[in-house]
């Protein structure tokens, strides 16, 4: 029987503004598990009813998410900051560029859950945080990047449980 231990992360990320100068090229299309697109759906059907912009899906942010979430999985880490001990910001701003914007901020979500994690739980992990419930409601958020990674016997602080990672990373840029 698999633990139904479930971990969030303790701090979600903050948003970072930082002003730009170039623009970057944006991929256009993302293909999503079941879990991915049932937590895109769900955090929009959260951010509707509480009269909020839903979110459009940036592949770029998607990439960044998943790059990160492999990488926590692979490492047997779980944490904001990537594995070289670099910001958080730092590493989506290699995807998602700041460019010529004269306004650019993202925030990123995570959690790690037992391999079965549906977008409900998912989402009602989040909102049990003040951190990551900030994240979710932040007006100024217009794009997001969703990635989940299942990861058998997970090393690290995982302990060897088979798990799901989810990573939302949140942006807007202008």
């Amino acid at each position: 029987m698999r633990a139904a231990r479930v971990f969030v992360g303790i701090i979600a990320a903050a948003a970072l503004l930082v002003p730009a100068a170039s623009a970057a090229t944006q991929r256009s299309h993302v293909s999503l598990s079941p879990l991915e697109s049932g937590v895109l759906v769900d955090i929009n059907s959260f951010r509707r009813a509480h009269h909020l912009t839903p979110l459009h899906l940036n592949a770029n942010l998607s990439a960044a998410a998943l790059a990160h979430t492999e990488q926590m999985a692979q490492d047997g880490y779980f944490a904001h900051e990537s594995a070289d001990g670099s910001a958080f910001w730092k590493r989506i701003q290699a995807f998602y560029a700041s460019g010529a914007w004269a306004y650019w901020s993202v925030g990123e979500n995570l959690l790690w859950s037992s391999p079965d994690v549906t977008p409900a739980t998912a989402l009602q992990m989040w909102l049990k945080s003040p951190e990551h419930r900030a994240n979710l409601m932040n007006p100024r958020w217009r794009e997001i990047g969703v990635a989940a990674v299942h990861e058998d016997s997970a090393p690290g602080v995982y302990k060897g449980l088979d798990v799901t990672i989810v990573t939302t990373d949140f942006g807007v840029r202008h």
